[in-house]
């Protein structure tokens, strides 16, 4: 484990300096006491509009974790709090049936998770990810899944019932072709070989699968593309997508230090590479232009993705035409009185 580390949080008004080196960031549970559970996404360049996340912060400690800075909203860190810090909402079931039951709610597309990933270790002990699946195919409402977790291989009974009675797609997000690399950057998240044979067990059970090459690591990870999207297809992707790393607010600071500790060697080459493609920054915050980049040597990186993708065998697009499945549970039978 680290030692605590977190970039100063902006919404805190008291910052202190340490005399002493800090402690260990050691694992701590918090229980989420909010009354609703899904999250309305405004953003326009995202394709989709509610997602369900059954816990914050995440165990998983990617560098890049686009999601950190969301954490200091509750008066955590962005570095190592957000990784040990852990915040469990143990009324997401119950309040998801509660929201299906709404007559305004009438059946959309719910991606697990929009922002931390539900199957992250806390999981196998809490299920709430399971239970909120279980609420779903009740109610046969589509579901999206992105994840890094091989434990949704556990929930391949209610996927299936989602596939057959409404809508699922599970996206894999796998960034890196390498474990030992992966292992520097996603530090306790499965390992690649594990994802792709959860993404392989899930495509040969029937469920639609996906890739998501996220983030695009210029300098580090471009490489990787044409093995992954090949991998990707042989396990039962038919989908693939990517984007590239988005550096907002405090986690410019933790992926940097992150990445100067794992990779001093090869830092400057990819702090340089990002500012080539962000125009000179190391991030960009407007819709539709913060997850691609600009430039040839973006534009080298695209059309490599783009070549791999058509020569690994790619050629569905991504999610569309989600069928309309949404149905409360006995509205069937009392349509017989």
């Amino acid at each position: 484990m680290r030692r605590i580390s977190n970039p100063p949080n902006p919404f805190d008004s008291q910052h202190r300096d340490l005399l002493e080196p800090a402690d260990i960031a050691r694992l701590t549970l918090y229980t989420d006491d909010s009354r609703e559970i899904l999250s309305r996404n405004d953003s326009p360049d995202l394709p989709f509009r509610w997602s369900v996340n059954p816990y914050r912060g995440c165990f998983h400690a990617c560098a890049y974790c686009y999601a950190r800075p969301s954490h200091e909203y509750w008066g955590f860190g962005a570095g190592t709090d957000f990784e040990t810090k852990l915040v469990v909402k143990k009324e997401a079931p119950h309040l998801l049936r509660q929201a299906f039951e709404k007559p305004s709610w009438q059946g959309e597309l719910i991606l697990f998770s929009g922002n931390t990933d539900c199957y992250q270790p806390l999981e196998a002990e809490y299920a709430l990810t399971r239970a909120c699946l279980e609420a779903c195919a009740d109610y046969r409402n589509p579901v999206g899944i992105i994840t890094k977790g091989s434990l949704v291989l556990r929930d391949l009974d209610v996927l299936m019932r989602l596939h057959r009675e409404a809508w699922v797609s599970v996206y894999f997000s796998i960034p890196f072709s390498s474990d030992e690399m992966a292992r520097q950057v996603e530090p306790h998240a499965p390992s690649i070989t594990k994802r792709f044979a959860a993404m392989k067990a899930l495509s040969d059970a029937g469920i639609p699968t996906g890739i998501s090459i996220a983030p695009v690591i210029p300098g580090l990870n471009e490489d990787d593309i044409p093995d992954l999207l090949d991998r990707a297809y042989r396990s039962g992707a038919r989908t693939a997508t990517h984007s590239l790393l988005r550096l907002s607010g405090s986690l410019e600071s933790v992926f940097l230090d992150r990445m100067g500790e794992a990779f001093p060697e090869r830092i400057g080459k990819i702090a340089n590479r990002l500012r080539e493609v962000r125009g000179g920054a190391l991030t960009e915050s407007r819709f539709f232009a913060r997850q691609a980049g600009q430039g040839p040597y973006w534009e080298l990186i695209q059309q490599l993705f783009d070549l791999a993708r058509r020569r690994a065998g790619f050629t569905d697009d991504l999610i569309s035409g989600i069928p309309q499945t949404f149905r409360r549970p006995g509205v069937e039978q009392m349509a017989l009185f």
